[in-house]
Parts: C-alpha cells; structure tokens; sequence
C-alpha cells in the first residue's frame, strides 16, 4: 500500500498531465493546483458546457463532471428519470446522473489509475466524450423538462440517433 505522500505525488502527475493536454490543444481554462481541480467552458452547438476535471489521490481516480445548467420542474423529474436511463444504456463511457430531489443532471466520466499510467490521449477522449454527449442531450433534456418534448418523443429520437 502506498503512503499518503506517494499517492499526493503520483495524483499530481495525472493532474500535470491533463493540464499539458489542455494547453497542448490551447485551451483556456482555470485551476486550482492545491485542489487538483480544473475548470474550463466549451461551446457546444447548443448550450456551453461547463466541464470539471477533478484529481482524487485518496481514491486514486480522474474524474470529468459536466453540471447541466438547468433545474427539472418536479412535475418533469419522473420523464427525466427515464429518459436519462434510456439515455445511459447507449454509453460505454460515462453517465449522466439525476438528482431527482434537487432536479439537477450532471454528466460523470471517472478513470482510476491505480498501478497505472495515464496519458494526454486518455484525457483528451474524456474531454471529447464529455462534450460530445452533453452536448447530444442538453437540449433534448432541457426541451424534456420544459414540456417541449414528451418522453415517447425523446425515446423516438433516441432509437433513431
């Protein structure tokens, strides 16, 4: 078993990677090194996506969180439960998860590196999932919770993608 200390050095290695990534690509973002936290925008082609890379050196894990900027009305929240498990059973990657209490939808992708190395690429296919899925549903869960589209819609549009 690794010490505390070992773990702390090896996280900062995976958290200095995904930066150089994202400087490789130029991307403009903010971080919080005591953290391991980074925090960066994207446009998608519909609603900017706010992304979140976060290092977790006690679980030995990178995880990519993507808040949807929106709250289902209580009177949506049970469509949204199944259009998200509809939704998620398409992923090999990722999830998109409900808080059905608060109404809140968050897209989460995690990787462990326990005995492992990481690379720019991996990180780079996190960003690129992250953002390629919330972006495909977005505006389908917003128009969903909204009463823009009903559930046997959203489950059409998705057999049909």
């Amino acid at each position: 078993m690794s010490s505390n200390a070992e773990l702390i050095k090896i996280a900062q290695g995976v958290y200095e990677n995904i930066c150089a990534m994202l400087d490789s690509e130029d991307y403009h973002y903010a971080k919080d090194d005591d953290r391991m936290r980074i925090n960066l925008t994207m446009q998608g082609e519909g609603i900017p996506i706010d992304i979140y890379f976060n290092v977790d050196s006690e679980r030995q894990f990178v995880q990519v969180l993507s808040p949807l900027p929106f709250t289902i009305p209580e009177n949506k929240r049970v469509d949204l439960a199944v259009a998200i498990s509809v939704a998620n059973d398409h992923f090999a990657n990722g999830s998109f998860d409900f808080n059905f209490s608060r109404g809140k939808i968050v897209f989460r992708l995690t990787s462990s590196y326990i005995d492992s190395i990481l690379g720019r690429e991996l990180f780079y296919y996190m960003l690129r999932i992250t953002i390629t899925t919330v972006d495909r549903y977005s505006d389908k869960f917003m128009m969903l919770g909204k009463g823009l589209m009903t559930l046997d819609q959203f489950m059409e549009a998705d057999a049909n993608r």
